[in-house]
């Protein structure tokens, strides 16, 4: 009986054991298996990281080699979330935890995530703040990058160091484990906001999703920058340099000790614009002169944009590395619209279109025909008049085409383009270019609006033009619009003697090896006398754009230039802004007359007379090119940007001693009077501010990344 007690006893015990052994053995898998990567971390070992690093982006210059985008040395302090977290589970037992409530199938749900933020504010702050380089920072950000990278991505902390920062963190960086120290190329617009419609801006790489190839090939990840607006963005493959790599080997303290396998990135390749930054310096301040406005100088030669600047404007380096909530919100909301480039941008040409009917009559043979003016032309109960019948109800007479050009008569090219009919005014408005983009490369050109086109129908649902709507298109009124850069490329084959280039902004761009990307040559897309005018029609509108500014009675008086012959072209368009009436105003010349070398166009917004507000825009812009002609070099410096306003401008005055020596005689000109019978449509449209990519926000500090005390030992960088 106690033998069988005995056995009993043992039976169970062996039972109690086995069962115990199984327990060990699940938790033995569960510590040496399940958490194996886990507790490897904590071991003291070399382990190797790799990590990619972007390329370097190429330069843009001026056509002179002055720099307008590069890179600066930037000192960065970045996180390594992950290796935070791993040091300080090294010292205790978990992860702090919280709640976070999310959305799943449309049913609210709460899951626990390790707060970070709270880590880092207990392990990491304290360090940084013995050494005077703590900063206060966005919680909510860095929580979101760690949920979303753990440490995948480092995580930017601060950017913009000293080099006595960078120094004193690199000698105490083994005390800061997880936080690392990085020497990056940051980009740089040396002159502010000059030229900064045409350059753009960049952004570093936002934070979307990684390739899962990248994630098997790199331990960190670092993206690259990426263009927005201006030749930034439409060069950005070109500009972007080939990424790097490099495999470093860290010790059994979390830091790095030796560097192999690296392969450096590259630099992208550099680009030369067309623009001369001197110029376009001239043109800029001169167009500040006036709230809102857009100006082209082009080459006549080449067709290579020399300058090209639009009013207001912004600086580039705010959005690098990020722009602030309050500086966005200026640009954003600003009424005059800084973002928008109003040199690519569509507005009634008004007059000068007189000029695209005048090339549409001679393609056609018409440019010799002699049209009477009557003070108004009847097509139904429509009369719409010339400015001198609603000035004094007067008339021009007969008129040939040069006295047109010159008098900006309104019933002669109402009667050349009935005359011509839609199909052959369409056609020869988009040989010349409207209705469609040039194709400079820059982002969000607009392709003006050509009544009669294709596109025209299928928006307005009507199957042609009628007599009153070509008499419209004829002097820019109704549903024309065209961009100041289609004006001044049209200028430029007139000038030239009828070879129509494609506008150039670009000059060339050259890889990193010497692989020329994009050649340095003109782009003639027709030659205007090839296509069939007698060479002696063209130079009946030149005559007309000569006498314009140098005969009395001419509408571009203002434009002239003592000593040197210029021919121009004014227009007032009656327009409507932001729904309340309004004029634009525009002159549009090329110069010297004989020898040509510089085509100009200027529109000014809410400008209530295009020769006596643009008129003396382009004088200045000419005087100063012609300067510079003459050995004087003009001036260069960087410039703040400007708000602009929504004034009226009913002329922009000339000195004095200027106005004496051109002895203007200012004469009336199309749609001045607010009586003019013309159908106005809110026909300004400028590119929706929407299709311009949202920049990164600086993210604000927040409550949990408020941090530094309040006398902290050093200056927030």
């Amino acid at each position: 009986m106690n033998f069988l007690n005995q056995g009993i006893r043992v039976l169970l015990l062996t039972v109690m054991v086995l069962a115990g052994f199984g327990a060990l053995v699940k938790r033995l898998y569960y510590f040496q298996i399940t958490k194996q990567e886990h507790y490897q971390s904590l071991v003291p070992s070399d382990r190797e990281v790799t990590v990619r690093e972007p390329g370097i982006r190429g330069v843009i210059r001026d056509r002179n080699g002055i720099d307008l985008a590069r890179n600066k040395r930037n000192f960065v302090v970045f996180f390594d979330l992950e290796e935070i977290r791993r040091s300080y589970l090294q010292q205790h037992e978990q992860d702090p935890k919280q709640q976070k409530l999310t959305t799943e199938d449309g049913m609210p749900r709460k899951t626990v995530e390790t707060n970070i933020v709270q880590i880092v504010n207990t392990w990491i702050i304290p360090k940084l703040n013995e050494l005077g380089l703590a900063k206060n920072y966005s919680g909510e950000n860095l929580q979101k990058h760690y949920n979303t990278y753990r440490g995948l991505v480092p995580y930017t902390y601060n950017a913009g160091l000293t080099y006595e920062q960078f120094a004193k963190l690199a000698e105490h960086s083994l005390e800061v484990p997880g936080v690392y120290l990085d020497v990056r190329p940051e980009r740089e617009y040396p002159y502010h906001a000059l030229a900064s419609h045409l350059l753009g801006y960049v952004q570093p790489w936002r934070n979307g999703e990684v390739p899962e190839s990248e994630k098997r090939k790199f331990n960190h990840y670092i993206g690259d920058e990426k263009g927005f607006a201006g030749v930034e963005a439409t060069l950005d493959d070109m500009l972007r340099g080939p990424a790097g790599s490099k495999t470093l080997v860290k010790n059994e303290r979390g830091k790095f000790t030796a560097l192999s396998d690296y392969r450096a990135p590259k630099e992208g390749a550099a680009v030369t614009l067309s623009i001369d930054a001197r110029a376009q310096f001239l043109v800029t301040n001169t167009l500040r002169r006036a709230g809102r406005a857009a100006g082209v100088v082009m080459d006549v030669q080449t067709g290579e944009i020399l300058a090209m600047a639009s009013v207001p404007d912004y600086d580039p380096n705010d959005f690098i590395p990020s722009i602030d909530t309050d500086t966005w919100k200026a640009y954003n909301e600003n009424p005059c619209r800084s973002l928008v480039d109003r040199s690519i941008s569509a507005f009634a040409p008004g007059s000068t279109f007189k000029l695209a009917t005048s090339l549409t009559g001679a393609l056609n043979g018409l440019a010799t025909r002699s049209f009477s003016c009557d003070g108004y032309v009847t097509y139904g109960n429509y009369k719409p008049a010339c400015w001198l019948w609603n000035q004094s109800h007067g008339s021009h007479g007969l008129l040939t085409l040069p006295q047109a050009i010159q008098k900006s008569c309104n019933p002669y090219f109402y009667k050349l383009g009935n005359t011509l009919g839609e199909e052959r005014m369409v056609a020869g408005f988009t040989m010349l270019g409207f209705g469609r983009p040039t194709g400079v490369r820059l982002p969000n050109e607009s392709p003006g609006n050509l009544p009669g086109s294709k596109a025209w129908k299928r928006f307005t649902h009507k199957n042609g033009l009628t007599p009153g709507d070509i008499a419209q298109l004829a002097i820019g009124q109704g549903d024309s619009l065209a961009t100041p850069l289609q004006l001044c490329t049209m200028v430029s084959a007139i000038a030239n003697g009828g070879r129509y280039y494609r506008p150039r902004l670009v000059k060339k761009v050259v890889a990193i090896d010497g692989q020329v990307l994009i050649d340095d040559q003109p782009e003639l897309r027709f030659d205007l006398i090839q296509e069939g005018v007698d060479p002696s029609q063209l130079e009946l509108i030149r005559k007309g754009m000569w006498m314009a500014v140098n005969e009395a009675g001419g509408t571009a008086g203002r434009a002239k230039i003592p000593g040197v012959e210029i021919a121009g072209k004014t227009g007032t368009a009656q327009t409507a802004d932001d729904g309340r009436r309004s004029h634009n105003s525009w002159t549009v010349a090329f110069g010297p007359f004989e020898n040509p070398k510089y085509a100009v166009a200027v529109v000014v917004q809410n400008g209530k007379s295009g020769g006596k507000v643009c008129g003396p825009l382009v004088h200045l812009i000419f005087r100063g090119l012609l300067a510079r002609d003459e050995g004087m070099q003009l001036p260069l410096a960087a410039l703040d940007p400007v708000e602009g306003n929504r004034d009226p401008i009913e002329e922009i005055p000339l000195p004095e001693d200027v106005m004496a020596a051109i002895d203007v005689s200012d004469v009336g000109e199309t749609a001045d009077d607010v009586d003019e019978p013309i159908e106005v449509r809110p026909t300004v449209t400028l590119p929706n501010q929407a299709v311009i990519p949202d920049p990164i926000i600086t993210p604000e500090v927040d409550e949990e990344g408020s941090v530094v005390p309040e006398n902290p030992q050093s200056n927030d960088p």
